[in-house]
C-alpha cells in the first residue's frame, strides 16, 4: 500500500485514487477478458499508479510490449493499447493490427496518455486501421504522486520542447494537472511566478478557472500558495554534481520512476562454506522512497553525514536485537517476537544501504571526482572562468565521456554569462575534433537554450546575483546543516534561494536581481469561493506547492525538504515538476542522436 504518500502535510494518496478509479472505469468499458500493450516507456509511472493485481482483478489476463510484427497469440478477447501520443507509435500499432489473425477475431482499443491526438488518428486512418478500433479515449495521468511530498508529469523532454522545439504541449499539461489538483485540493489563492513557461501556465490556468466558472470546487484550499519556476531561471543548479545520498545514486546509478538498479556483486549474499561461487548477474533492483525508514532519514544529507548515521543506525539495531538475552517471561519473549519482522527489515535495509554508500564512496574518494568538483566550485565561486580551462583541455585530451565535458563547459558559460567568443571556439574545436563532427547539432542546440553562448557586450550579472542571493557559503556545514547550502557541499541552488525568500521576506526585497534573470516575475491572486478562506491557527505554517516547470534535481528537492523541516520557517513545501532530471539526463535530452540526422 502506498503509506508513504498519505503521511505528509498533503494527502496524495487522494489524487493516486483518483488517478485509479478512472483507469479502473476504462477497464471496466471493455468487457470480456483483456491484453494491455504496452508503450514501454509508460510502465513505470503507471507502476506507481496500479499494481498488476489492480489490472488482473479488471479482467486483465496478459501484459505485452509494443513491438512491431504480429501479438503474441493471448487467448483474450480485448488487445488495449495504452500508448503515450507519437507519430511512430502509430505505425507499430497498424503493423500489430493489420497482422492479425482475421480467423480470431478481437476488440481493439486505444488509450492515449495524457491526452488524445488528432494527428495520431490521422496516422491511423492513413495506415487503414481506424476503423478496427471499437474504443479510442485518453487518460489524464499528469501529475503522478512519487512520494509523501514529490509529484512529477515524467515528461521526459518537457525543456527541449519548450526551449529548443517551441513544443508547448507539456505546459498545457501542467496546467491541466494543476486543475486537477485544484478540483481535489480546492482553490490556489496566490500564484507566484518567474520565466516565460511559468507566465504561460500561469495563462493557461486561469483562462481554465474562467471557463469552468461555474463549477467550483466547494473544498477548503489545502494549499496557500503556488510558485511556478522555469528551468532557465536556473541553469547552473542541474549542471552541478548533487552531493546528497539520493542525489549521488541518481548521478551514478539513475533512478527511474523511484527505482534504482545496482550492480550485483555487492549484494550477493555468500552461502555458508560455498566462499561465494555465484555471484548474480542481474542488476540488484531497489525500490526508494520514504515507506523506507531508513531511507527517508538519510536520502537528503550531504553524503559525508551518511556514514555516521548508518553506523548509528548499525548500534541501535545490534542493541535491540541484544535484548532478546534480557527478554525471561513469557510475555517477554512474546513482546520481542512480535518486534522480530520490524527489526529484521531494519537490518536488511541497513545491509542494503550500507552497501550503496559503499559503492558510491569508490567514486566519491577517486582523484578524478575531487577534480572535478574542484572545478565546478571555482567556477562557481567566479575563479578563472574566463579563459579555457586546463583540466577540461585534460579531460578532452584523455577522451572523457563528452556528457562530463559539456556539463563543466556549459557550468563555466553559465557561470561567466557567455564565453569569450575565441574560448567558446577554442572548446568546439577541441569536442567536435575529439568526438567527431556530428555533434555540431548538440552544441548548436546548447547555444539556443542558453547553455553554452558567447559573451555579450553587456556585464556578467553572475556574481551581483551570487552575492545578493548569497548562492556560495564558505563554511557549509554538512553534518549539521543551518542553510540548504549543504546540499552541494557549498552552493545554495539559486532556484530554492528565490523558493526561500519569496516566503520571508518576499521578492520585493529582490526586485533588482530577479530583474537579471531571464523571463517576467508575476503575482496572480485566485479568489476562493465564499466561506472556504482558511482560518490559519497560531504557529500553523504555510504550505506552498513548487512547480518547477523543465524538470528538478533531487538535490533541490532536499533543499526543499530542508527549508520545511527549520524550526521557524512558517512554510511546507510540496515538489511538482515536469521531469525529475540529473545533469547527464538533462544535456542528454538536449543531444541530437546523429545517426538519425543524417541525410
Amino acid at each position: 500500500m502506498a503509506s508513504h504518500l498519505f503521511c505528509g502535510r498533503v494527502n496524495l494518496n487522494i489524487l493516486r485514487e483518483a488517478a485509479r478509479k478512472d483507469l479502473r472505469e476504462f477497464l471496466d468499458k471493455c468487457s470480456g477478458s483483456k491484453a494491455i500493450v504496452w508503450d514501454e516507456y509508460l510502465t513505470g509511472p503507471f507502476g506507481l499508479i496500479a499494481q498488476y493485481s489492480l489490472l488482473k482483478e479488471h479482467e486483465v489476463e496478459k501484459m505485452f510490449t509494443l513491438k512491431g510484427g504480429r501479438i503474441p497469440s493471448a487467448a483474450v478477447k480485448n488487445i488495449v493499447f495504452f500508448v503515450r501520443p507519437r507519430l511512430e507509435l502509430m505505425d507499430i500499432i497498424a503493423e500489430n493490427v493489420a497482422s492479425e489473425d482475421k480467423l480470431q477475431p478481437r476488440e481493439f482499443h486505444i488509450l492515449f496518455v495524457p491526452r488524445r491526438s488528432l494527428l495520431c488518428e490521422q496516422r491511423l486512418k492513413e495506415k487503414g486501421v481506424l476503423n478496427s478500433f471499437t474504443n479510442i479515449d485518453e487518460y489524464i495521468l499528469d501529475l503522478i504522486p512519487y512520494d509523501g511530498d514529490l509529484l512529477s508529469m515524467e515528461s521526459e523532454s518537457s525543456f527541449r520542447e519548450c526551449y529548443l522545439e517551441n513544443d508547448q504541449t507539456s505546459l498545457y499539461n501542467a496546467a491541466k494537472g494543476l486543475m486537477t489538483l485544484q478540483a481535489l485540493y480546492g482553490t490556489i489563492p496566490q500564484i507566484f511566478g518567474k520565466g516565460e513557461c511559468a507566465r504561460h501556465v500561469a495563462n493557461m490556468m486561469l483562462r481554465m478557472k474562467r471557463e469552468f466558472a461555474g463549477s467550483h470546487t466547494q473544498i477548503l484550499p489545502v494549499f496557500d500558495t503556488l510558485l511556478l519556476l522555469d528551468r532557465n531561471v536556473d541553469l547552473l543548479t542541474p549542471l552541478a554534481t548533487q552531493l546528497t545520498y539520493e542525489g549521488l545514486i541518481d548521478e551514478i546509478f539513475g533512478i527511474t520512476n523511484g527505482y534504482v538498479k545496482l550492480p550485483p556483486e555487492k549484494f550477493a549474499q555468500k552461502k555458508q562454506g560455498e566462499g561465494g561461487k555465484d555471484l548474480p548477474t542481474e542488476p540488484k533492483k531497489l525500490q526508494l522512497n520514504s515507506a523506507e525508514e531508513l531511507y527517508a532519514e538519510i536520502r537528503d544529507k550531504n553524503f559525508n553525514a551518511v556514514g555516521v548515521a548508518l553506523s548509528k543506525k548499525a548500534k541501535i539495531i545490534s542493541a535491540a536485537f541484544e535484548e532478546r538475552h534480557n527478554a525471561k517471561t513469557v510475555g517477554e519473549i512474546k513482546q520481542f517476537v512480535s518486534q522480530l519482522p520490524h527489526m529484521q527489515a531494519a537490518r536488511g535495509s541497513l545491509a542494503n544501504h550500507t552497501s550503496i554508500a559503499e559503492l558510491i564512496k569508490d567514486i566519491t574518494t577517486s582523484e578524478d571526482f575531487f577534480d572535478s568538483l574542484t572545478v565546478e566550485q571555482e567556477f562557481m565561486t567566479g575563479v578563472d572562468t574566463d579563459k579555457a580551462s586546463t583540466y577540461i583541455e585534460d579531460c578532452i585530451a584523455q577522451k572523457d565521456p563528452l556528457i562530463k565535458i559539456l556539463r563543466l563547459v556549459c557550468m563555466q558559460s553559465v557561470c561567466n554569462n557567455g564565453l569569450k567568443q575565441k574560448v567558446l571556439d577554442y572548446y568546439k574545436k577541441e569536442i567536435l575534433q575529439t568526438y567527431g563532427y556530428k555533434h555540431i547539432l548538440t552544441l548548436k542546440n546548447l547555444e539556443k537554450v542558453g547553455l553554452l553562448k558567447p559573451q555579450s557586450t553587456m556585464r556578467n550579472n553572475y556574481p551581483t546575483i551570487r552575492k545578493t542571493l548569497k548562492l556560495w557559503m564558505e563554511d557549509a556545514n554538512e553534518q549539521n546543516p543551518n542553510d540548504i547550502s549543504y546540499v552541494y557541499s557549498g552552493y545554495a541552488p539559486l532556484s530554492v534561494r528565490l523558493t526561500q525568500v519569496l516566503a520571508r521576506p518576499g521578492w520585493r526585497s529582490i526586485e533588482e536581481v530577479l530583474k537579471m534573470l531571464p523571463g517576467p516575475h508575476f503575482e496572480e491572486r485566485q479568489q476562493v469561493p465564499t466561506g472556504l478562506h482558511k482560518k490559519r491557527q497560531p504557529g500553523e505554517n504555510r504550505t506552498t506547492l513548487v512547480f518547477f516547470l523543465g524538470g528538478v534535481t533531487y538535490a533541490e528537492i532536499a533543499a526543499l525538504r530542508f527549508l520545511s523541516h527549520v524550526e521557524d520557517s512558517g512554510t511546507e513545501y510540496i515538489i511538482a515538476t515536469t521531469k525529475l532530471i540529473n545533469g547527464t539526463s538533462w544535456v542528454k535530452s538536449l543531444m541530437d542522436n546523429p545517426e538519425e540526422n543524417l541525410p
